[in-house]
């Protein structure tokens, strides 16, 4: 009824329309409002094409310099949601195999991504060579999946030393044992699982297989010959029978007179020339060349074409070739793992050095090296930890990224952000449990296995970072690689 003022008077001063009317309506209205709304546009198509050609000249010349302007070099578009924490997923055990105080010494994904495998062994000291192991599998994609109960549990009578699922079909996986003999298991089939083996003859092993891989085979396309790698320093390769059996196609062997500063060792038998292989990783790029860790500490480039005879010559059906070409500077212990890049630059003349020609290996000294192909000399040594390294395993996605499994846990390193130290360090369990392998997945890239001693396997989901590849990182490697040809 008061205010301090006096009365304010309003007026309208300016409106966008003089008139109202209704465009549409979710109720009746008349057909004249229906057709004045809807009325056709009005263009003036010749007044258009004169002024497109008039400014026709200068937004050539506009875009021609946005094409060639590097204001947005290395700007990356990332169309997921950015997730910076790394966690773990699952956490899967078998109870009987923890009762057994076994442990996991290998792992596997599948060739869809969705199923895990892990085998079931000890890797420390005991009398457990005749111990009954297991092989389990889990299917992460499972409604009803339960990390305590295995999809699939198959029962071996000897210690399982390590694990590889079929590159191409997903229900083959392959292990080797700590007997030397190596077996098929097709998960399909729950009855008798069993679709290959070696047996125990002359050509098998003599000592425990530390891996296996698949190969193709060039001359069968629908079949796949497999690779095994123990410490009898052999690596055979062998392929399928139809009654069951792999037999012996062809192999290698390690032996003293290609390692340095061992050439005094008196070559009486077999047994002193051998040189333990513990690990073996194939260029992704030449089918030809492999990289072997043996227990010597040395890591050492070889050749499928090396012709010259293994000396003396082993017992057995196929003669033994020596394959080795380049020593590589050594470790202080056993060279447990190792891992070639999966990354080049697509040129069309790929000089060196490329990141085609780079490994990783790592062993019980705790450091990881990362080697050209090309040199003897590591291109950096890194001390990563007082304890053993286990596995080391490049990253599928990110040429800067690679993952180690050692004594303390499991560690994630990004060399873009650090050489010295690692981005993440993952504590596998409550104590400090040896983890003893580890697998990216390479369909759901996300997803980092890990096997541990305590008998569980751990599933991690990888944060955005260590999977989003960031600009110039391949010029990053390449210029790794080139610091050591200087």
């Amino acid at each position: 009824k008061t205010c301090q003022t006096g009365k304010i008077s309003t007026a309208e001063a300016a409106a966008q329309s003089h008139t109202a009317r209704d465009a549409a309506v979710q109720t009746e209205q008349s057909k004249d409002a229906v057709q004045d709304f809807q009325q056709e546009v009005q263009v003036d198509y010749t007044g258009l094409l004169l002024f497109l050609q008039r400014v026709e000249d200068a937004v050539i010349k506009e875009l021609n310099k946005n094409w060639k302007s590097h204001a947005f070099d290395g700007f990356e578009v990332y169309w997921t949601d950015q997730d910076e924490t790394v966690l773990c997923l699952h956490t899967l055990s078998y109870p009987k195999a923890q009762d057994q105080n076994l442990q996991v010494t290998s792992v596997s994904w599948n060739a869809t991504g969705s199923v895990i495998a892990c085998s079931y062994g000890r890797l420390d000291d005991g009398d457990w060579s005749t111990e009954k192991s297991y092989v389990c599998t889990w299917n992460l994609d499972r409604r009803g999946l339960n990390p305590q109960h295995p999809d699939l549990v198959v029962d071996v009578p000897s210690s399982v030393m390590c694990l590889a699922f079929h590159p191409s079909q997903p229900s083959l996986i392959a292990g080797g044992l700590f007997s030397g003999e190596l077996v098929v298991w097709d998960t399909s089939r729950t009855e008798d699982p069993v679709v290959w083996r070696t047996g125990m003859t002359d050509d098998t092993h003599a000592d425990p297989v530390y891996q296996v891989n698949w190969l193709p085979d060039t001359k069968h396309r629908n079949h796949a010959r497999l690779l095994s790698v123990a410490t009898d320093g052999k690596i055979l390769v062998w392929r399928e029978e139809r009654d069951g059996r792999l037999a012996l196609a062809e192999g290698f062997a390690i032996v003293a007179q290609q390692i340095p500063r061992s050439t005094r060792l008196k070559k009486v038998a077999w047994g002193e020339a051998a040189v333990g292989v513990t690990s073996l990783s194939f260029s992704h790029f030449d089918s030809g060349v492999f990289v072997v860790g043996v227990e010597g500490g040395y890591a050492l480039r070889c050749s499928v074409m090396a012709q010259a005879p293994a000396l003396p010559r082993p017992s057995g059906s196929v003669p033994l070739r020596a394959p080795a070409e380049l020593t590589f500077s050594p470790h202080a212990g056993p060279v447990y793992s190792v891992s070639c890049s999966p990354f080049h630059r697509q040129t069309r003349f790929l000089l060196p050095p490329s990141p085609r020609n780079l490994f990783l290996s790592c062993g019980t000294d705790g450091q990881v090296h990362l080697h050209s192909m090309l040199q003897t000399q590591p291109v950096f040594a890194l001390q990563l930890s007082k304890k053993y390294l286990f596995c080391v395993c490049w990253s599928p996605v990110r040429p800067l990224v690679f993952a180690a499994a050692s004594g303390e846990g499991v560690h994630l390193f990004d060399l873009a952000r650090s050489m010295q130290k690692p981005t993440v360090s993952l504590k596998q369990s409550t104590s400090d449990c040896p983890v003893y392998c580890l697998e990216f997945n390479t369909k759901h890239t996300r997803l980092l296995a890990a096997g541990d001693a305590a008998g569980t396997v751990k599933v991690w989901q990888l944060s955005t970072d260590f999977t989003e590849q960031g600009p110039r990182e391949m010029s990053h490697l390449e210029q790794l690689a080139s610091e050591i040809m200087d």
